[in-house]
């Protein structure tokens, strides 16, 4: 059942900016939100804890006065009671005077005077507590004050209650938070515009990598593409340039691939086409002749089929679907099969071959191309030998690994040239390769079959001493 694909719940690919923007923003938003609310919370508490000090301050001095004049007793009530109001009008509250009978002489209010007050505050403070209580929600506090007697024994005669409001400092502070608020949107959208002009110049330098990537794109190969401006920009650039290196070599492999086959494969046909004009053109030509002629056609013919094969093999390895045929086989039964085979070449060269097996090995391979691999190995040891020289085929192995170790006495491969011998076409000495029958892909093939096995291929070589070949390859195949 096919899916139903919702354009707005597809993958959206975004720029880099929006995150570093973001970022920015809600680094530079978040602290100062809370420091702001910290500063206001921090101002009202310290005015609130100050009024209620100050205030506190001036009950005790009312009720020093209050316990002097002997108010309570009701004497010289006149003067006191002046002061109180005033004291109670500065502070925008109410002062309410309890005597010991919990009864209010005096309230600024006028209207609970001769009542009644008991209240926690007032029990408190006969009891000798100074009672500091401030209520939030309504945005006041109460002082409750005990009045001491000017006698030895200090007892309390009365308290005083005196409660404040706060509102006007709650206004005002709101009021300064109303204008912070305006000063935090206008800081916002300068924050905002700072951090997308930051984010575009952070973005810059990976803007610019990308221009220089887009004249890659488009063919230049060789333009500079490296980038110092972070760290992060000179390792990609650095790695990307690596990749464009390679990408280079391997376009210059394929351009030089593609000219070797079309040289090799018109090299055999040109020389059948001088061939078979040249019969042409001869009137009554010999036997001996004619035959030497046919036989020179039939080996180039032979030649041409080679290279198609080993190009076919080639193909078909590179092919990223390539698979091997693995089963077990006797790797000792099939080196003697190859060597066989390939011994009447030797015994046309006067070279002697000879296999040493150190023990009997059995692994998971595909027979038929490391049959092939290991036929190129000996053929091009036999073919690039001296007369009668000699070919050491080795097969060891051990419990992980099976070893095959072909050594020859032949002319050896310069030091200089080791690394290219398994390049397609690439032959050390074009001049033999050719006389010998080679189509410079031998070694090619051999490497893809050991690379296909999980396998490594070593060469060990010295100029005019001879050459050896290492396979080594696992006994099982794991794909």
């Amino acid at each position: 059942m096919k899916k139903l694909q919702i354009p707005w719940l597809k993958k959206r690919v975004v720029s880099l900016k929006v995150p570093i923007t973001l970022c920015l923003v809600l680094f530079g938003i978040i602290p100062m939100f809370l420091c702001t609310q910290t500063i206001l919370s921090s101002v009202k508490q310290t005015q609130i804890d100050e009024r209620m000090v100050e205030v506190q301050n001036q009950c005790q001095i009312l009720s020093s006065k209050i316990a002097r004049t002997g108010y309570l007793s009701g004497e010289d009530k006149g003067s006191l009671n002046s002061e109180i109001e005033t004291i109670a009008d500065v502070y925008n509250g109410r002062i309410v005077v309890v005597n010991q009978d919990f009864r209010i002489v005096q309230d600024t209010f006028h209207i609970a005077e001769n009542r009644m007050h008991i209240a926690e505050t007032v029990i408190r403070a006969f009891q000798g507590e100074t009672v500091s209580r401030y209520n939030r929600d309504k945005h006041y506090f109460a002082q409750a004050v005990p009045i001491y007697s000017l006698s030895q024994d200090k007892n309390i005669e009365g308290v005083l209650v005196m409660t404040a409001s706060t509102e006007a400092m709650m206004r005002l502070t709101d009021a300064v938070g109303d204008r912070l608020v305006l000063f935090q949107v206008i800081l916002v959208l300068v924050l905002i515009l700072a951090a997308v002009l930051a984010a575009a110049m952070m973005v810059r330098p990976f803007k610019e990598f990308q221009a220089r990537l887009h004249h890659v794109e488009q063919g230049a190969l060789n333009t500079d593409i490296s980038s110092e401006a972070y760290r992060e920009t000179r390792d990609i650039s650095s790695s990307v340039a690596q990749t464009i290196t390679k990408l280079q070599e391997v376009d210059q492999s394929r351009q030089e691939f593609v000219s070797n086959v079309s040289h090799e494969l018109k090299t055999p046909i040109t020389s059948i086409r001088v061939l078979a004009d040249s019969l042409m053109g001869m009137g009554e030509v010999p036997v001996e002749l004619y035959r030497e002629f046919m036989e020179d056609i039939s080996n180039e013919i032979d030649r041409e089929s080679k290279i198609i094969d080993d190009l076919l093999s080639l193909v078909k390895m590179d092919k990223s679907e390539a698979e091997l045929n693995i089963t077990q086989v006797n790797l000792n039964v099939l080196v003697e099969q190859i060597l066989k085979r390939l011994r009447p070449i030797a015994n046309r060269r006067k070279v002697e071959l000879i296999f040493e097996s150190i023990r009997e090995v059995t692994a998971d391979v595909d027979e038929m191309k490391l049959s092939l691999a290991i036929t190129n190995l000996v053929e091009n040891a036999i073919k690039y030998n001296m007369e009668e020289g000699w070919v050491r085929v080795t097969l060891d192995a051990d419990h992980k690994f099976f070893y095959l170790k072909v050594q020859d006495s032949g002319i050896g491969i310069p030091e200089d040239v080791q690394d290219r011998i398994f390049e397609r076409f690439y032959r050390v000495d074009k001049a033999r390769s050719r006389e010998t029958g080679g189509s410079g892909l031998g070694l090619a093939i051999t490497r893809n079959v050991v690379l296909m096995h999980k396998g490594a291929i070593k060469l060990s070589s010295k100029e005019g001493e001879g050459s050896t070949f290492t396979l080594r390859i696992p006994l099982n195949y794991i794909a």
